[in-house]
């Protein structure tokens, strides 16, 4: 197997790997969270803020023992936000699962509330149990910057849950609708954030929920952002499987479609090994291709998107009862 050239974002080749491997040879009963920590500081890894990015480490280790070239020493437990490690009683013994449909205007307004920086760790370990045990793709320990917004009725019930984390390091469409080269992608990659996870619980229906909490989101994300990290936000990616969704919501919001991806994942692996997605996008702000792209030369329009009848919800989460509404702001619809 050929060893990538691009993991985790990063540049990699034989010198890191023989880094890695030192550090598992050296290191008396290493422990997988010392060995991550280990790695970005010896790699001097860290975000804008300055936080040591063990966790990016972490995901990077794990892809390479996935892929057969290291071997790291063995889980002393399991990550409580690891998918499908979430006992099903911690996520219901504290939400209604009671059937609940209606118009918008029954549960607004809605509160939205950012919870990955509260004080309080409960409101983020239920989001993460919820995201692992209800969403299709399950959920992951959190890797790097990010935000998670929890979403209520008015009356304070559960509706929705949304997760956006680093945006992924290359998709051909995206960039060239940017006019991104190389290196302007490796600079201002963080001034974009992917929309990893929307979740609307799969015992509520309420038509057009999900398209009024994108706009909802939007309002204040980047000001959430700039609290957290201190650092400028222009522009929302986010990847549809049109395999399972046709991005209904996304469209009703006013996202762009830019095109699909070429199924080689968020690290760009070769050759292709995920599913075929749809690629939107949301500008932040009116100049963002001025702050992503100062070469206006470059800059390519976005394509028609194709016409499509809607006949799925407009989430991203596990199919349930509320997830085949067709949404009537939508052409053929």
């Amino acid at each position: 197997m050929q060893l990538p050239s691009i993991l985790q974002g990063r540049p990699f080749s034989e010198a890191q790997l023989a880094q890695i491997q030192f550090l598992l040879d050296q290191t008396p009963q290493p422990s997988r969270y010392r060995l991550s920590r280990q790695l970005a500081t010896l790699w001097n890894w860290r975000t804008a803020r300055g936080q040591l990015k063990d966790m990016a480490a972490r995901s990077l280790l794990l892809k390479l023992e996935q892929q057969g070239w290291i071997q790291l020493p063995e889980r002393r437990w399991n990550s409580p936000t690891r998918s499908g490690g979430i006992p099903s009683q911690k996520v219901g013994g504290s939400l209604d699962e009671s059937w609940l449909e209606g118009s918008l205007a029954s549960v607004a307004p809605l509160m939205i509330q950012e919870v990955s920086q509260l004080a309080r760790p409960e409101p983020r370990a239920q989001l993460e149990a919820c995201v692992a045990r209800y969403h299709y793709l399950g959920y992951r320990s959190r890797v790097g910057q990010n935000l998670q917004y929890w979403v209520h009725s008015a009356q304070g019930r559960p509706l929705a849950c949304v997760v956006f984390g680093a945006a992924a390091w290359q998709c051909a469409v995206r960039d060239r609708w940017i006019g991104w080269s190389r290196a302007q992608r490796a600079e201002r990659l963080g001034w974009v954030l992917n929309n990893t996870r929307f979740l609307i619980l799969p015992w509520v229906r309420i038509p057009h929920l999900a398209t009024h909490i994108l706009g909802r989101i939007r309002r204040q994300i980047v000001d959430d952002w700039q609290t957290k990290y201190r650092q400028p936000l222009y522009l929302l990616e986010t990847f549809v499987d049109r395999q399972r969704f046709a991005g209904a919501c996304y469209r009703a919001a006013n996202w762009i479609w830019l095109g699909q991806t070429q199924g080689r994942g968020r690290q760009g692996s070769h050759p292709p090994s995920t599913t075929i997605k749809q690629v939107y996008v949301d500008p932040l702000d009116r100049r963002f291709r001025h702050h992503l792209n100062l070469d206006p030369a470059q800059v390519y329009d976005a394509p028609t998107p194709p016409a499509r009848p809607v006949d799925e919800a407009p989430h991203l989460g596990r199919p349930g009862p509320g997830n085949h509404l067709p949404d009537p702001t939508l052409p053929g619809a």
